[in-house]
Parts: C-alpha cells; structure tokens; sequence
C-alpha cells in the first residue's frame, strides 16, 4: 500500500475538515429534510381542518368559504368553484405545486365521487423556508471554515515537538559525545519515545563511529612500522645489486610495501571528514600524479604486450590531493591492464580531469553501475582482487566531490572518465 506523501500536517487539517463535511453536511441536510417533513405535516393538517370547516359548517349553511386571502376553495360538483386546469390532476391528499414562478399547496379530498380543493399560495412561507435554508447552508461553510482554521492551529500545536525534536536531530553531530540526550526534554509520550530511540540510535552510531576511528588511526599506526621495515630492507637488498630472478623479486617487493603504503594513507584520509584533512589539499598538479603513475605503469603494461600513451588535451593549473589522486589514477590503470589483453592503455589529461581507455574487454551498459560496488566483479574477473578497486575510486571521488563515469569506446573498450572540478 502505497504512503501519501502529503505533509503530515495537512492531513491532520484534511482529516479536520473531512469530518467537518460529514458533520456538519450531516446535521444541515437532516435539517433540511426535517423542515420539509414539518411543513407536509403542518400545513396538510391546517388545511384538512379549514376543509373540513368548509365542507361541513359554510357550504351546508351555503355561505362563502371563510378562508384566508391567500387561500382558494374548488369544486368539481360547484359551478362557481369549478377547478382549474392547472390543478385538475392533483391527486388526493397534500401536494406542492409549482407552476413558473408561482408555488402552491393543494389538499384535495374525494367525497362520493366528488373533489374538493384548497390551494393557498406558500410565497411567504418559501421566503422563510429560504431564508432558513440560507442560515443553514451559511452555517455549514462556517463550520467547515473552522475547521480548516481549527485545524491548523492543532496541527501546529501536534506538530510543534515533532518540528523541534527534527530540527535538533538535523544540527547533531554524532561524533561529539558531549551533547547531552534528548528524550529528558519532552514528555513521556510518543515524541518522547522518538526521542529516546533517537539517543539510542545515535548512540549505537557513534559507538561504531568510535571504533572505526581507533581501528583506522591502530591500523594505519601499526602498520607504517612494519612497511618502513620492508621498505629499508628492500634498500638494503638492492644495495647488494642482485641479479636476475633476485632483482626481481626484491622490486616486486618493493612495490608492494609502496602500494600498500599508499592503501593505508588513502584508507585513513577516507575515514577523516573533508574538514579534517581540507588542509592537505591542493599538493600536487595531475600532470605531475599522471607523470609519476606513467613511470610506474608503463613497464608493466609494455611487458604484457600492449601499447601505453599520455596525451595532455588541455593545461591544467590547479592543485589536488595527493594521496587521493594518485589512488583514483593507479586503481583506474590497473583495471585497464588487467582486462586488457592485446591493444593500448591512454591516460588522457584534459583541463579539471582525466580519462583512462583501453582496448579491452569492455563493460556491459546493464553492469556499469555495479562495478563501483564493494566485492563486485566483471563477468569476465581478472587479476586477484576482490573487486574493491573501483569501489574504492568512487568512495575517493564521492568523498572530494569529483565525478567519476564510464562508457564504452566506438572501437572496443571502455572509458573512464574523471571530473575533478566544473570546468572538465
């Protein structure tokens, strides 16, 4: 069943004037129709009694009737009373007549096959009867304006914790855990239950906040020591000039302690917000993060046979992020030689951003999305990552607000393309 998205305090006033409507249409239609069954019965008794006044006491006597000026005698047995056309087919009993503007009752009576007739003019009481039915129909509008009024003013007064206790959840900071809890400022009601499970929950998350804090700041600590010693020990090796498979394998290792280096950084810089660390922004320019990935690219994408070139499409002056935009860059380059098997791979570098192409295997337009997903990978999955790469290229690019999409090239291959700034 689908939610109304109307806001909750128009459907309080909705609900306000809804019942005002059936109410109070109720009650004035009840009204109306109670008016109309006590004039039936009023007005049909009066004019039996005058009937029978004049049937039984002025006609025998062979006097005129004695009726009021608005009222007229007929006959069918009498010449001098002869009914009408207008009336000859009122049937027996009360009726209301209306003929143009004009608006009778009629009280017909059958005496041995004979009819007799009164018809009296109802103007004076239709002008009281409408004048009834005006203070009736004014009185329903006025009672649904009420409502509408009433109506918001209660739903303010509803509505005036539920605004508050929004407007202090919307300016809280669930890192700073001096803030004292909510539930103690409202009553022991509903608000006051959100309230509580407000503190609870923030609770909870700064809880979690908390540990993924120190787990970041132990992790990142801890293992800086350990790296620097694979790191001098890598030195101390390539100090001794090996040859050969040792060489190899001392670069490999070397390698690994700087990427894992790298991870670490980017890690902590992803767990600090953007206020935290705004001041190591704007360190390096990306020719220089594109100059420095290309040396540490190329020879690996040349010994697997394929083709690596950097073209600058455009000059681009402005400083980024280290750490961060080497990550997004390398991460991009990897994938592009990992699912690249025969062709190039082209960092292209334009003013505000960069693409990365390739020749290879390409992304499905149904998965592109779901590549930027944590443990997501291609249908066709290369190298021995978890597919975290790309997912970590979006958290970097979310978290310093650059945009990031993908498409496929018109030869073969795709394209991801990087907009650090609103110029690219």
């Amino acid at each position: 069943m689908a939610h109304s998205r109307q806001p909750f305090v128009q459907r309080i006033v909705s609900a306000f004037i809804l019942m005002t409507l059936l109410v109070s249409g109720t009650f004035s239609l009840g009204i109306v129709a109670i008016v109309h069954a006590i004039e039936e019965h009023l007005v049909s008794q009066e004019m039996d009694h005058e009937l029978n006044v004049v049937l039984r006491e002025d006609l025998p006597r062979g006097q005129a009737p004695r009726l009021a000026s608005d009222t007229r005698f007929f006959a069918s047995d009498r010449r001098e009373y002869e009914i009408p056309d207008q009336f000859a087919e009122v049937v027996e009993g009360f009726s209301e007549i209306v003929t143009g503007d004009a608006a009778y009752y009629a009280y017909v009576r059958e005496v041995d096959g004979r009819r007799y007739m009164l018809v009296q003019e109802q103007h004076e009481f239709e002008t009281r009867e409408q004048a009834l039915f005006d203070v009736v129909l004014a009185g329903f509008l006025l009672s649904v304006a009420g409502a509408w009024g009433l109506g918001w003013m209660m739903a303010r007064r509803v509505m005036s914790p539920v605004s508050r206790l929004a407007q202090q959840v919307r300016h809280r900071d669930p890192l700073l855990a001096e803030i004292p809890p909510l539930a103690p400022e409202y009553a022991d009601d509903e608000i006051g239950q959100l309230a509580a499970a407000f503190d609870s929950t923030l609770g909870q998350l700064r809880q979690s906040l908390e540990r993924e804090r120190l787990f970041t700041s132990d992790v990142s600590h801890e293992l800086r020591t350990p790296l620097m010693i694979i790191a001098s020990t890598c030195e101390l090796l390539e100090a001794t000039h090996p040859e050969g498979r040792e060489h190899e394998q001392v670069a490999r290792i070397a390698h690994a302690a700087e990427e894992m280096r790298d991870l670490v950084q980017t890690f902590l810089l992803l767990a600090r917000s953007r206020s935290e660390d705004a001041a190591c922004e704007g360190t390096s320019t990306l020719a220089a993060v594109a100059e420095e990935q290309r040396s540490r690219w190329e020879p690996q994408i040349r010994d697997k046979g394929l083709d690596f070139e950097l073209r600058v499409e455009g000059p681009d002056s402005a400083r980024y992020h280290l750490a961060l935009l080497r990550a997004v860059m390398s991460n991009l380059l990897r994938n592009a030689l990992h699912y690249t098997d025969h062709g190039l791979v082209r960092l292209v570098l334009e003013n505000g951003g960069f693409r990365v192409e390739d020749s290879g295997v390409g992304i499905p337009e149904d998965q592109r999305e779901r590549m930027f997903q944590a443990f997501v990978r291609g249908v066709e999955a290369r190298g021995e990552g978890l597919g975290l790469g790309l997912s970590l290229v979006k958290r970097i690019c979310l978290h310093q607000g650059w945009r990031i999409s993908v498409n496929s090239l018109a030869a073969g291959g795709s394209c991801f393309k990087v907009r650090l700034h609103e110029s690219f």
